[in-house]
C-alpha cells in the first residue's frame, strides 16, 4: 500500500543549509529563494535563488520507485525475484522520502505564514484526495457501500496526514535533547501496541515519525559525507548484498513488515518482537538511504524540473495503480513474464514522470497548491505595516536630494 553540479574529486559544492519546501511541494517553490543559492546582483535587488538540484533528484527518483514498487506488487504472488526486488525497494524508499520531509521542515514553526501553507498545501490535498480515492473506491471496485472518512486514510493519502502531524510536532523534537532515540522509542512502543486501530492511520505515523525526526536533525555535511567517492563505491557491494537478503528471506518473512501499517501482534509475531524488529528495521532502511543518496546525481539532469511535482505524480498515480487492480490488467499472462516484468517498470516510470511535469502541474494546481487568501485572517503585523505605509508622507524632491548628498 506504501507505498522518490557534481565537480570530480571530493572538493564539491556545499549544500544549501536549508529550504522551506516539503518534498512534495510543487512548482510554486521553485522560484522561492534558498540559501546558498546565487548572490545579490551588484544592482541591489535579490536575486532569485536557485533550487539545489540534488533534492530534486533524489524526490524524483525517490517517486519513480515509489510507482514501480505499486506495479511490480501483483507480481510478487508467483515470483520470488518479483518479491526480492519489491521487498528491496520497499526497505528504502519510502524513508529517503520522508527524511528529505524532514530535512526541508527544519525551519517550520508556528508562525502565521507557515501554518496557512501546511493548510494549504498538506491538508487541503488529504481531504480532497482522500474524498476522490474513496469516490474511486466505490465506482471502480463496484464497493457502494465503502465510507468516506477523513479518519481513515486509504491508499497513499496516509503520507499526507503524517506530514502533517509531523510538521506541527517539529518544535518538539527541534528541542529535546535525544530527538532521535526519542523518536525511535515511540516507534517501537507503537509496534507493541495493537489497540492503535486506524484512525489517522497512526501506526504508520508513529512507526515511520523516527525517519522524518532524522530528516530533522541533518545537516548539510552529512548529504555532503554520503556524495564521497568511497561511499559510493562501498554503497555497491552494500545494496548488491541488500538484494540478495531480501531473496533470502522472502519465504520466511512477510512483506507487511515494510509497510510499518500494523503492530506485529497483528503480524501474528509475539509483543517482544518489536523491541527487536523496529531498530532492526530502521537501522536497516537507514543504510540503505544513504546508498541511495551516495548515487543521486548532484548536477542537473533532465529530471531535475520534475522535483518540484512530485506530490502530482505521488497522488494522481494511485489512481492506475489501484485501478489496475480493480479492472483485473494483471490477468493478463504476458505481465508475469520476464519481459511483462520490464515492460510495467518502464510504464510506470513514464507514468509517473509524466503525472510530475509541469502541464500536468497546471491542470492540478488548483487543487495541490490552493492559494486560498479568502480563507485566512491578515497577519497583525502586516496590516500594521500596512498602515504604517499609508500614514507615512511621501518623499519630496528636496528629501531625495538631500538623502542623494548623504
Amino acid at each position: 500500500m506504501t507505498n522518490v553540479l557534481r565537480p570530480h574529486g571530493h572538493q564539491r559544492t556545499p549544500l544549501p543549509p536549508e529550504s522551506r519546501a516539503s518534498p512534495l511541494t510543487p512548482s510554486r517553490d521553485a522560484a522561492a529563494p534558498q540559501p546558498g543559492g546565487s548572490p545579490t546582483p551588484p544592482g541591489g535587488n535579490s536575486a532569485v535563488k536557485k533550487r539545489d538540484p540534488f533534492f530534486d533528484n533524489a524526490k524524483y527518483l525517490a517517486i519513480v520507485l515509489v510507482a514501480i514498487g505499486h506495479a511490480w506488487q501483483p507480481l510478487t504472488a508467483d515470483s520470488r525475484i518479483a518479491e526480492a526486488l519489491y521487498i528491496f525497494v520497499y526497505a528504502f524508499h519510502m524513508p529517503a522520502f520522508i527524511v528529505i520531509s524532514g530535512y526541508f521542515s527544519r525551519s517550520f514553526d508556528m508562525r502565521t505564514d507557515r501554518l496557512q501553507r501546511l493548510i494549504t498545501g498538506v491538508a487541503v490535498p488529504y481531504i480532497v484526495f482522500e474524498t476522490a480515492y474513496s469516490y474511486f473506491k466505490r465506482y471502480a471496485d463496484d464497493d457502494p457501500g465503502y465510507p468516506i472518512s477523513l479518519l481513515d486514510p486509504w491508499y497513499l493519502t496516509w503520507f499526507l496526514i503524517a506530514l502533517f502531524i509531523w510538521r506541527l510536532t517539529t518544535p518538539l523534537w527541534k528541542i529535546v535533547r535525544w530527538p532521535v532515540p526519542l523518536a525511535l522509542s515511540v516507534a517501537v512502543l507503537a509496534s507493541v501496541s495493537p489497540d492503535i486501530g486506524d484512525d489517522l492511520d497512526l501506526q504508520r505515523v508513529l512507526q515511520f515519525l523516527p525517519f522524518f525526526v532524522v530528516g530533522l536533525v541533518l545537516k548539510p555535511e552529512h548529504f555532503q559525507l554520503v556524495r564521497r567517492r568511497e561511499v559510493r563505491i562501498l554503497s555497491v557491494p552494500v545494496f548488491a548484498a541488500a538484494l540478495l537478503f531480501a531473496y533470502w528471506v522472502t519465504p520466511r518473512m512477510a512483506t507487511s513488515w515494510f509497510y510499518h501499517r500494523d503492530s506485529v501482534q497483528e503480524l501474528t509475531a509475539p509483543w517482544w518482537t518489536g523491541l527487536v524488529m523496529t531498530p532492526a528495521l530502521f537501522g536497516c532502511s537507514m543504510v540503505l538511504v544513504a546508498c541511495f543518496y551516495a548515487w543521486v546525481p548532484r548536477r542537473e539532469m533532465w529530471f531535475t524540473a520534475l522535483g518540484a511535482g512530485t506530490l502530482y505524480g505521488y497522488l494522481l498515480h494511485g489512481f492506475l495503480a489501484k485501478g489496475s487492480r480493480f479492472w483485473d490488467w494483471y490477468d493478463a499472462g504476458w505481465l508475469h513474464t520476464v519481459w511483462g516484468a520490464v515492460a510495467l517498470t518502464v510504464l510506470a516510470a513514464a507514468v509517473v514522470t509524466v503525472l510530475c511535469s509541469r502541464p500536468v502541474q497546471r491542470v492540478f494546481r488548483f487543487v495541490m497548491e490552493p492559494k486560498m487568501e479568502w480563507a485566512f485572517r491578515r497577519d497583525a503585523a502586516e496590516l500594521a505595516r500596512g498602515r504604517a505605509e499609508k500614514k507615512a508622507p511621501a518623499p519630496t524632491a528636496g528629501d531625495g536630494g538631500t538623502a542623494a548628498r548623504g
